[in-house]
């Protein structure tokens, strides 16, 4: 059982708040009080003094020496949660991230085999988010598929400090039945990260004709003079040095 003892107002909301929503069994008390039985994790902050860790006086025998204990301050009692459950399941705390790229990401963040979050965000903000989440994870692995090329390559190329496997993506969209309307890419994104695939440090993409016509078709409708954006910008775009929307900044300041 995870048991969150605390005087820090905003970890005991957040914590609780988190634990609530995804159907943990778990307690809180004063830090002064004992461990209850079945105590297998104590979340807490790190200026809280849990009493009966310090003098050994835990749950059932007084034996604490198989308490996992997670401090964490209130803006980070997301993370904290995860590596309670982590340390419940025995994983070893190992974070996937599993990324299926697109104009809008799909984002699955796994440790062991259970998914702790999940993400759908704009391209922009892809790389941001992954590095977020593996920034306090054991061991990070980000898992991108193979698809949506320019897309993928942007992220890949953009990922500082967490190693990254390219995997092939054929297969990994679901089924989606009545009522899961957006929810393919995340669900996409679970699967990728299950599979194994090949270690990347960069990868180079070459644009075709058709996805440089995509481009300049995007910033067409995008400007405000229906005009699409010539070759090299439309190749800086594929690249990832600019956005479509400076792209048409710099096409319209040429002009």
């Amino acid at each position: 059982m995870i048991v969150v003892a605390t005087e820090d107002f905003e970890l005991y909301h957040d914590a609780v708040a988190e634990l609530r929503d995804r159907g943990v069994t778990f307690t809180t008390i004063q830090p002064d009080e004992p461990l209850p039985d079945g105590t297998r994790v104590v979340v807490t902050s790190p200026a809280d003094h849990v009493a009966a860790l310090a003098a050994d006086d835990g749950p059932g025998d007084g034996d604490t020496a198989d308490v996992t204990v997670v401090r964490a301050t209130g803006e980070e009692a997301r993370r904290a949660v995860e590596e309670a459950l982590a340390s419940l399941r025995g994983s070893g705390g190992r974070t996937v991230i599993g990324v299926d790229p697109g104009e809008r990401p799909g984002i699955a963040v796994l440790s062991g085999e259970t998914v702790v979050a999940v993400f759908h965000v704009p391209l922009s903000d892809a790389v941001a988010t992954i590095e977020r989440e593996a920034a306090d994870a054991v061991d990070p692995l980000v898992r991108i598929g193979d698809g949506a090329r320019l897309q993928g390559a942007t992220i890949v190329n953009e990922i500082e400090d967490v190693p990254v496997e390219v995997v092939d993506e054929t297969g990994t969209t679901p089924y989606l039945g009545t009522g899961t309307r957006g929810m393919g890419d995340v669900l996409a994104a679970v699967n990728i990260a299950r599979l194994e695939g090949e270690r990347v440090d960069a990868r180079d993409v070459d644009p075709t004709d058709g996805e440089l016509q995509v481009i300049k078709n995007r910033s067409r409708r995008e400007g405000d003079a229906n005009r699409a954006i010539d070759e090299s910008l439309a190749r800086r775009v594929a690249s990832g040095e600019l956005t479509i929307e400076e792209a048409v900044e710099e096409h319209r300041d040429e002009e």
